[in-house]
This record gives structure tokens, sequence and C-alpha cells, in this order.
């Protein structure tokens, strides 16, 4: 009998599992998270849309994945009656200087297939988000919003259910390779020895990929996303979602508004850096997690080329009324006191040794070991396309 690891209860790890079970009947699967629930992390604490693929560069993985994820999740959603509302996304851009990038959006989304896209004028966006205002707009009628922690929380029942072990509390303190074949994972005392493993660690996945063997690079360097979240009788203000055009330059998109499959909508989110991987919020601080991010390479040049960015981020994070002043460009009849702090989510972002920023999905293998190294969004959307290219590698015949 095969046996195949997953590290990481998030939802790319059990969706990594569940593809693997589905093309080996006859394995066991263990997944092992160090956290007491599936999805605590990125997954639980993201804004819940279902990206239909408008910025991502035609050709790239995640374009690919995303479309092919996207169709996997619905049908996925259909089949264990989990709420998928395509509540429909405007991309709005504010002034004249902004509609060049909103050309480039437009035309990326074309080539990924992105169905039923318009692009609208000033006046024509406010019919599909009255109190929205912008030069122009793109609109996706088949962006949707999701659960994401309750798709983890049916993938990992369907292992279960399966005979397979979703197993919690199981913090990874080293990987080794069994000298009579297979990899040993240890977590203290307690080990899992498995054939091939899966590394799919989110905040953590450069630490345990390097217990694994792997490179060192690139490394996890988090960053905090804060949310704000509409008063109840205020939620009419949005009816689906409103995104700025985003910079280029970075892999975040910007301060938007999203509705939510329990009714509620939340103004998401700025991205500060984290004094802790796991850090949702100012005054949760570890050392060894500020540590290694100031001292990896990579992130001097990362910071003399972003700090003015970062600097705005930063102000706003400290400043609610800075924050909303943001968001009033997009719905100028937002009000100070329509919001309220929400949950924040700590977003893996990957970078290299030279300052790069990771965008597109990166995944390694080392002999039996398989290491996702990035997964940004729409990682969530594309969890189910992610397992099928993951899978396919973890089973391919040379890997040993």
């Amino acid at each position: 009998m095969d046996r195949i690891g997953v590290v990481g209860a998030g939802i790319v790890g059990l969706a990594v599992a569940r593809r693997l079970a589905e093309l080996r009947p006859g394995a066991r699967i263990t997944v092992v998270d160090k956290e007491d629930d599936v999805a605590v992390h990125q997954t639980g604490r993201n804004s819940g849309v279902v990206h239909a693929g408008l910025y991502y560069a035609p050709g790239s993985l995640k374009a690919r994945l995303c479309t092919r994820g996207r169709a996997l999740l619905q049908e996925f959603c259909a089949e264990h009656g989990l709420a998928y509302e395509e509540v429909g996304k405007l991309v709005v851009a504010r002034s004249e200087a902004e509609l060049p990038g909103l050309d480039e959006i437009g035309r990326r989304a074309t080539e990924n297939g992105v169905p039923g896209l318009r692009r609208l004028s000033g006046a024509e966006l406010r019919e599909v988000e009255p109190e929205a205002v912008g030069a122009a707009a793109l609109h996706s009628p088949r962006t949707a919003i999701v659960d994401f922690a309750a798709v983890a929380r049916a993938i990992a029942g369907e292992l279960r259910s399966g005979g397979h072990d979703v197993r919690l509390g199981f913090e990874v303190t080293g990987v080794r390779r069994d000298p009579l074949g297979g990899v040993v994972v240890s977590s203290g005392s307690e080990e899992v020895t498995v054939d091939r493993l899966v590394v799919c660690a989110g905040l953590q996945t450069d630490r345990v990929s390097l217990l694994a063997g792997d490179d060192a690079e690139p490394a996890i360097v988090p960053f905090r996303g804060e949310y704000h979240r509409l008063v109840p009788e205020r939620t009419g203000l949005v009816r689906g979602l409103i995104y700025p055009v985003p910079d280029p330059r970075l892999p975040f998109l910007g301060v938007h508004f999203a509705r939510r499959v329990d009714g509620s909508v939340d103004i998401v989110p700025n991205a500060v850096p984290a004094a802790a991987r796991e850090g949702y919020g100012w005054g949760t601080v570890r050392l060894r997690d500020v540590w290694e991010t100031a001292t990896w390479p990579g992130v001097r040049p990362l910071l003399r080329r972003y700090w003015r960015t970062e600097l705005a981020e930063i102000r706003a994070s400290l400043s609610t009324r800075r924050y909303l002043a943001a968001a009033r460009e997009f719905v100028p009849a937002l009000r100070d006191d329509d919001v309220v702090r929400a949950p924040a989510g700590v977003r893996a972002q990957a970078v290299d040794r030279d300052g790069t920023l990771v965008d597109d999905f990166r995944i390694h293998r080392v002999g039996p070991v398989v290491t996702v190294r990035n997964a940004p969004s729409p990682a969530a959307t594309s969890a189910l396309a992610i397992a099928e290219h993951v899978a396919d590698q973890v089973l391919d015949p040379r890997t040993g």
C-alpha cells in the first residue's frame, strides 16, 4: 500500500490529499497540521472571493489553474451543498490616468477566457454598483464568493470518510529519509513514515521545505491584511465586489470591497509587514520571525524598491480615517462610522534572494518530496486545479 503524507491542512494541502486519494484508491493518505482545526490561517482568513482570472499573465500557472480551479470549485460546492454566489466584480479606474491599466487587465482577462467580461463607462458602472464612482470599469459577472473554510472542512470530511487520516496538533519538527525507504516526518517524539511527501505549509512552507532538503529560496515574508467590516445597516452600499486597478509592480490588489456569503461586506485589505508569521495584530511579535525576515538577503532590495508604498500602508493601518479615505474614492457615501474592525489575515509572500516578489505559483521537487513554495491568491480559487498539477508531480515515476 502506498503511503503518502501531506503537511498542511489548508485548502491546498487538503485538495492535494483528495486528488491523490482519487488517483491512488489503495493508498493511505495522512495529512498533518500543527493546529487543532483545518483552515486556521490563510484559508480561513481571506476575502472569500472566487477569482475569474482577470489579472494573471496569460499562459502562467496562475492563469491556467485559476480557470480550471474555478470550474472545479463550483462543481464541488454544488455537490456538497455549499454556497457559491456569482455576485460579480467591478474593477474601477478612478481617473483617466488609470485607463491604460484597466485596458491591460481587459487584455489579460480576454486572453484568459474570463466569461461575460464587459467594459463600462462611468455612468454604466453605477447600474451595477449604484454607490460606486469612477471613470470606467470592467465588469466580471461570473466572479463569485464562497466560504473557503467550509470547503476545506468538506474536503477533510471526505478524506476521513474514505479512511484517510487528518491528524491535527502535529507540528512538524523534523523530516528525514528512512534508510529502509520512505520519508519520516516527526513531531517531537511522534513519527509518521510515508513513501512520498507533499509540503503545503503556507506561512511555514519555507521552514518545512528546508527540513525536507529543499533550498532556502524563496523565503516567506509575512504581510498582514487588515480588514474592516460595514455595519449591518450599511451593507447595502455594495452589491458585490468593487476593486481598484492594481499596481502592476505589486502582487497585492489594493483596498477593495467584498461581499461575503453570510451577507456581510468587508473592506479588504491593506498590506503591512507583520512581526509574526501568524501575527494578526500589531501586538503579536515573534522574535524568530522578525529575525528571519530581517536577515533574509531579499528584504533589503525589497525595502529599497517599495519603502514609500509600505510607509503609506502602515499609516493607513494606524489610522482608520486614512484607510477609509482610500475606500471612499470608490464609494463616496461611506462614512467613518459605517465600519468596525474585522479579523485580519496574513499573506505568505514568497521573496527570492534578489528581492523579487514571487508572483506565480512555484513548486519544487526533492526526491520523494514535492514542496509548494508559493501559492498566493488565487490559490484558494485554484486549489482543486493546483491539486491536479501537484499530484501529477507526486506520482511521477521519476520521483524517488
